[in-house]
């Protein structure tokens, strides 16, 4: 059995902020449900008795289902305040929980400290979660002012700020215009770069205000939304961390065992798509090959050939699960 020691962070991760939303009050901050619950614990099929990861546990919502299962929990997340909160979500279930202060990337040694070699199974939940955003105090959010932080784990010392006012201009560029998909990105890095000049940029309104005046707005969505989300990004080195955990989880798990993957931006979902599919295919082969030749990377097969979406309903009811999609490939 595993004891109940923290609880993590989920990623109820989220699509673009839109400014005009109603924010909460900060009494009011909680974590919502999970976006495509029902498709994922359907698709992941954890089995009574097994130990299932959950690598960004957040507000335990996935985690509770799972265990509903009769499936154990290994809990990892990176957020302290998701860890307060899930280890109370998950008390009722005792022994069979085990939650952990950790980056899912840090799987393998977090397995290693607890002497598990293989898993029955691994969830992914990546992005943001709303509570995360509307806390101004953690700097992600563009409607609360706060320090301009961004960081998921506090105990990393690369803040927003310390992108913004000490990257150079071609760098600023770079993530901007790759991390957020940012059309004016050029326009916004030299603008900042000179602006800090004689201001250092401190806090999350000030970017805001400075980003707005750059790129005027067109529609409801913010026009630094995408320079938030590429800052985070870059903050927390998430494109790296996904690739890092991919490869990390899908060495311990069990034949048979499933890997479920839910993805809000474009870049991750790639990663995702390519990291199944480059591991599903039994053979490998080129043009100038005369003949197909062993993939010895062949470990999965493909539980879903496309990504499952939100429905209809519940992309109204939360307009913020728009972008998920859950991708599925079981270990043979």
């Amino acid at each position: 059995m595993h004891a109940l020691l923290f609880e993590c962070p989920a990623s109820f991760a989220t699509g673009p902020l839109m400014i005009e939303e109603e924010v909460p009050k900060m009494e009011e901050f909680t974590y919502h449900r999970p976006v495509l619950a029902r498709e994922t614990i359907e698709l992941l099929s954890p089995q009574p008795g097994a130990l299932i990861v959950d690598g960004t546990c957040g507000g335990g919502g996935h985690a509770e289902l799972i265990l509903e299962k009769g499936a154990d929990v290994l809990g990892l997340d990176q957020d302290p305040d998701a860890i307060s909160h899930a280890t109370d979500r998950l008390a009722p279930f005792g022994g069979r929980v085990t939650l952990r202060q950790a980056n899912f990337r840090d799987a393998a040694q977090v397995l290693d400290s607890l002497d598990i070699v293989t898993v029955g199974g691994v969830v992914l939940d990546l992005g943001i979660s709303s509570t995360q955003l509307e806390n101004g105090d953690r700097g992600f959010s563009i409607v609360r002012n706060g320090p301009l932080d961004m960081r998921m784990d506090p105990r990393r010392e690369l803040t927003a700020a310390d992108v913004v006012n000490s990257y150079s201009e071609g760098d600023l560029t770079r993530i901007f215009r790759d991390l957020g998909e940012e059309p004016a990105a050029r326009r916004i890095a030299s603008q900042l770069v000179k602006q800090r000049k004689t201001t250092l940029f401190r806090e999350t309104m000030q970017l805001a205000k400075a980003v707005e005046k750059i790129v005027w707005r067109h529609g409801r969505r913010h026009p630094a939304t995408q320079v938030f989300q590429a800052l985070r990004m870059e903050v927390n080195d998430e494109l790296q961390a996904l690739e890092d955990g991919l490869r990390a989880l899908s060495s311990r798990l069990e034949p048979g065992a499933r890997f479920a993957v839910i993805a809000f931006h474009s870049l991750e979902d790639r990663i995702v798509k390519n990291f199944f599919r480059d591991r599903s295919r039994e053979f490998l082969d080129r043009p100038e090959w005369p003949e197909p030749r062993p993939n010895p990377a062949f470990e999965f097969s493909l539980v879903t050939s496309k990504p499952v979406e939100p429905s209809a309903e519940e992309q109204r009811e939360n307009p913020r699960s728009r972008s998920a999609k859950l991708r599925v490939a079981e270990r043979i």
